[in-house]
C-alpha cells in the first residue's frame, strides 16, 4: 500500500484551493462606485443583478462594473440598505456567471477564503478560517442584521462587497469591512436573499415606524396581578413625537406598551424587532397601560426613513 508524502497532500490542498478562487472569481466584478479604490461585488443572477457593500457605493449614478472576462459596463443602482451594509447595481449584460451559492452551513473550524476583484489585476484572496457563526444582530446605528460570520481571513483593500467562499469555491457570503466595528463581518447569503427580494420591490428596506421614544419598566407584582399579565415589564413611553403614527392615533406620554398585534413587548429591541417592512401602512393593535388600566390603541404603522 502506498502513501502520499506530506509535501503531495499539501500541494493537493493548495490546487484545490487555488482551484476554488478561480470558480469563486468567475462570479466576482469590480465596482467602480467611489472616488477612491473600486470595490468588488458578486453576480447575483445571469441577468446583471450584483450584489455590493452599500458603503463602497458613494454615488447613484455613474457607476460602472468590470465583468470578469474584462468588458466594462454601465450599471444602475437598483436600492440600497445601510442596515446590512448590502447595494444591489443592476449590470447591463447579459448571459453572466452567477454565484454558486453553499451547500452546506459554514461552521466554526471551515476553511474559507475571501476573494475580491478590486482592479484590473484580476482576482484577489486572501485563506483563513471560520472562527464565529452568530445569529441576528442589531448594529448601534439601528437596522438588524439577519446572521453574521466572522472569518480570520484579511479584508484587503477593495475586498468589501466581495464573497467569503468555502473550500469548494461556493458563496457563503459577503464581506464587509464596515460590519462588526471595524474588525469586518460576512452577510450570509441567505440574509442576502431577503434584502434583494426588498430592494428589488421597494429600493430599501421598509421598517416599521411608531413615532414614540421609550425605556424598559418593571410593571410591579401588583399590577401584574391586577391586570393578569404574563409578563414583568413593558416599555414606558417617555416622548412622543409630533404628527408621528403614535401621536395621531392616540398614545400619550406617560403610556406603557406592553404588547404589539398580540404578541407581549417586554424591551425596545423587541419592539424594533416587530416593526418589521410588512406592517407599514396597517394599523395594528398596541395594548399600553394607562393609569393604572389596560387600553388598547390603533396605530397605524409609518414608515421609517
Amino acid at each position: 500500500m502506498t502513501t502520499e508524502s506530506p509535501a503531495t497532500t499539501l500541494a493537493q490542498v493548495s490546487d484545490d484551493l487555488a482551484n476554488a478562487v478561480e470558480r469563486a472569481a468567475a462570479s466576482v466584478v469590480t465596482v467602480n462606485a467611489r472616488r477612491r479604490l473600486p470595490a468588488s461585488g458578486i453576480i447575483w443572477n445571469d441577468t446583471g443583478l450584483i450584489i455590493t457593500a452599500n458603503h463602497v457605493v458613494e454615488r447613484d449614478d455613474e457607476i460602472t462594473v468590470n465583468l470578469p472576462d474584462g468588458r466594462e459596463v454601465a450599471a444602475a443602482l437598483v436600492g440600497r440598505d445601510q442596515g446590512s451594509d448590502l447595494a444591489l447595481l443592476q449590470a447591463e449584460a447579459t448571459g453572466l456567471t452567477p454565484a454558486t451559492r453553499a451547500t452546506t452551513e459554514a461552521r466554526v473550524g471551515h476553511l474559507a477564503l475571501a476573494v475580491g476583484r478590486p482592479g484590473p489585476s484580476g482576482p484577489m484572496a486572501s485563506f483563513g478560517s471560520i472562527s464565529v457563526v452568530g445569529g441576528a444582530w442589531r448594529r448601534p446605528r439601528g437596522g438588524q442584521v439577519e446572521g453574521f460570520i466572522r472569518a480570520d481571513v484579511a479584508m484587503l483593500p477593495g475586498f468589501s462587497g466581495g464573497p467569503l467562499v468555502d473550500a469548494r469555491g461556493e458563496v457563503l457570503g459577503l464581506n464587509s469591512s464596515t460590519l462588526g466595528r471595524g474588525s469586518g463581518l460576512t452577510v450570509p447569503y441567505r440574509a442576502i436573499e431577503s434584502v434583494v427580494s426588498s430592494l428589488q420591490t421597494h429600493g430599501k428596506i421598509r421598517r416599521g415606524y411608531l413615532g414614540v421614544a421609550a425605556h424598559g419598566v418593571q410593571l410591579g407584582a401588583p399590577l401584574v396581578s391586577a391586570l393578569g399579565l404574563q409578563q414583568e415589564s413593558g416599555l414606558l413611553v417617555v416622548a412622543v413625537e409630533p404628527d408621528s403614527p403614535a401621536e395621531r392615533d392616540g398614545a400619550l406620554l406617560g403610556d406603557v406598551i406592553i404588547a404589539l398585534n398580540g404578541e407581549p413587548i417586554a424591551d425596545v429591541e423587541e419592539l424594533q424587532d416587530r416593526l418589521t417592512g410588512e406592517w407599514v401602512g396597517q394599523a395594528l393593535p398596541i395594548r399600553v397601560i394607562r393609569g393604572g388600566a389596560s387600553h388598547e390603541l390603533r396605530i397605524t404603522i409609518g414608515e421609517r426613513d
